[in-house]
């Protein structure tokens, strides 16, 4: 096995968490985009896409994580800290959640309004057997809204993490999830 092989995520791995990383900024911007229009309809058409991607990012998370046990990502850096390690841990956990939970509950909330899920005509997710209540439809949406606010806050937190050890402790960290520099191990 070569170094690069023990240091670096698989190309494939690589592939799903930048593709991901870019839909949920995508996803934020177009909820974003849908509070902001102009009429409650043009708010809903926009938001149609935010749940169709909703869709597609649970398929690429799932994806992502079976191909975690397919191919276990490489071992932990070394000099890294043991809390470090444990932060990393529960960060990673963290995300893995929200981005399963967020699009179910999602599916849910919309479930209570009696809408299907269209994923751009390609196919629809039916409604869920849950009862009609708009009222607790909007009590999951607000909690899916803090969620990826939660969210947002942990790409923070792991992207300064991957700089810090990328720039401060220069230790290769970034280049793991990279296909190119020096990944060390």
């Amino acid at each position: 096995m070569s170094l690069n092989a023990r240091t670096r995520y698989s190309g494939l791995a690589m592939l799903l968490h930048w593709l991901i990383a870019v839909l949920v900024i995508v996803q934020w911007r177009i909820s974003e985009t849908a509070e902001e229009a102009p009429t409650r309809e043009a708010g809903g058409e926009i938001m149609a896409n935010h749940f169709a991607l909703g869709v597609v990012i649970f398929v690429l998370v799932a994806l992502r994580l079976v191909w975690r046990q397919v191919s276990p990502p490489p071992p932990p850096v070394v000099g890294h800290a043991p809390s470090e390690r444990a932060l990393a841990a529960i960060v990673h956990f963290a995300f893995y959640a929200l981005l399963l939970v967020m699009p179910i509950a999602g599916w849910i909330a919309l479930s209570t309004f009696g809408e299907a899920i269209s994923v751009w005509g390609l196919f629809s997710l039916p409604v869920l057997p849950v009862p009609q209540n708009p009222d607790l439809g909007e009590t999951i949406f607000e909690l899916h809204g803090a969620s990826g606010i939660a969210l947002l806050v942990l790409a923070a937190v792991h992207t300064l993490a991957a700089l810090k050890h990328t720039v401060r402790d220069k230790d290769g960290t970034l280049y793991r999830m990279l296909p190119f520099g020096t990944a060390r191990g």
